[in-house]
């Protein structure tokens, strides 16, 4: 039998937020079954048919070994990544938008992160203001 994954789990196989695959799911762009109970589970082969058309020439990343309570993510590729002294400035593209993070140097070459790759801006805030432009 075909394995079967539930919405989380593929997220995390397919390196995207929770929320960005459950409206796949709604919109048809990823198929699924439901279960008796009306739970949505995807098959291997479609994981695998979505890997193959966004895969990088690169290796794919180690899966990791904690899971990100963050909901608020932006993906998007990296536009620039600068070293100084122990930090790092992450600059990512967004859509017509960018976002600039500083982190640890270590991260920054632990994860690897390189101009053109995929990578996604987790954000964190007690508070967000909106405003009418």
């Amino acid at each position: 039998m075909a394995e079967l994954y539930t919405p989380r789990d593929a997220a995390e196989r397919l390196g995207i937020s929770y929320p960005t695959i459950k409206q796949w799911l709604y919109r048809g762009k990823l198929r699924a079954v439901k279960t008796p109970g009306g739970h949505y589970r995807i098959h291997e082969r479609e994981i695998q048919a979505f890997l193959r058309i966004d895969a990088p020439a690169a290796p794919k990343p180690k899966k990791m070994t904690s899971s990100v309570s963050g909901r608020n993510q932006l993906v998007g590729k990296i536009l620039q990544v600068r070293f100084d002294g122990l930090l790092a400035q992450v600059k990512i593209a967004i859509g017509d938008q960018s976002v600039t993070s500083i982190i640890t140097a270590d991260a920054a070459r632990e994860l690897q992160l390189k101009p053109g790759m995929k990578a996604a801006a987790l954000i964190k805030a007690t508070e967000v203001m909106v405003v009418r432009v």
